[in-house]
């Protein structure tokens, strides 16, 4: 039926895995079959995981040619797994998927079918997500992230699960820096992104591996990555308090003059002081944060270190 579209490159980040890895290839040999998907393969890669998953990797790997495995040697994350599967794909299609069996790939024909309208990015988005309130807060945050950051429609609607032409992820590799953020390398290459409605599957087992520190790092990272608005925000918060304090201190001239009685309030003084420089601290956080990377980059830091690969 999607013969026609090329080679199919499924690519899935692996961690804490090794129990449902194997259950989410076999389900996409079978969709393969159903969708009459004969040329693909299946990239693997294994994010430095705690329990065995790269064995569970490399003995798929020796039973069937069309899965390749890459591990690294230590966490780099989610977007920078992808990016290592997107290097190694070989497709003229990508599909990106979770390892943890939540993403409906029965549906994956839905995705297809609106891929082909000319589409170069069709995302999945999900009618009643199967997380924790943490989680879709989380996930809240990022939409809106990106919404203002980096300027994605607020129609486009991203998950984990997407399918995007081959141009796009050779454009999203050319990114060697560390911190990549997937959603703005697909929003600098491209506008003409589309999403579907997806049902999503309960985990098959355990639990997501984003902390609320992992999901603050992923915050920040978007907020800096690809836009200097944060920057911006400050300079006209910077100007509305600067706004705000000279009028305060005409009214404090002027309630002087008519009341020479009045004794200056420290408590306010304080409380202004406290504001400002709570505003000034994050602002230099800030400024830090784009300096650090700006550092960490010119050093030449590793996007991700690959450890072994399968077949090698």
């Amino acid at each position: 039926m999607y013969d026609q579209i090329g080679k199919v490159s499924f690519v899935i980040p692996c961690y804490r895995s090794e129990n449902t890895i194997e259950t989410v290839v076999n389900e996409i040999r079978g969709i393969s079959v159903k969708l009459g998907i004969n040329d693909y393969e299946i990239i693997l890669v294994n994010d430095c995981s705690p329990d065995e998953v790269w064995q569970v990797i490399k003995k798929i790997a020796e039973t069937d040619s069309r899965v390749g495995g890459i591990s690294f040697a230590k966490n780099f994350g989610q977007h920078a797994a992808l990016l290592a599967g997107y290097a190694k794909a070989t497709g003229d299609v990508i599909v990106s998927l979770d390892d943890d069996g939540q993403i409906p790939l029965d549906e994956l024909n839905l995705l297809l079918e609106k891929f082909c309208e000319g589409y170069d990015v069709v995302y999945a988005y999900y009618d009643e997500a199967k997380r924790t309130g943490f989680r879709l807060f989380g996930t809240y945050m990022a939409n809106k992230m990106g919404e203002i950051m980096l300027g994605i429609p607020p129609t486009i609607k991203g998950s984990s699960f997407y399918v995007a032409r081959r141009f796009i992820t050779d454009e999203m590799i050319r990114y060697s820096h560390p911190y990549p953020y997937l959603a703005g390398l697909v929003f600098r290459t491209t506008k003409n992104v589309a999403c579907v409605k997806t049902h999503h599957r309960a985990r098959l087992e355990g639990k997501s591996g984003y902390s609320f520190k992992s999901l603050l790092s992923l915050w920040i990272n978007g907020f800096t990555a690809f836009s200097v608005k944060p920057l911006e925000l400050g300079t006209y918060v910077g100007a509305a308090a600067a706004v705000i304090g000279f009028f305060y201190a005409i009214i404090t001239i002027i309630r002087k003059i008519l009341n020479p009685e009045m004794v200056a309030g420290w408590a306010s003084m304080i409380s202004v002081q406290l504001v400002i420089g709570g505003l000034i601290l994050i602002m230099l956080g800030l400024i830090g944060e784009y300096v650090g990377r700006i550092y960490i980059c010119i050093n030449d830091a590793p996007q991700y270190v690959i450890k072994e690969k399968t077949g090698e």
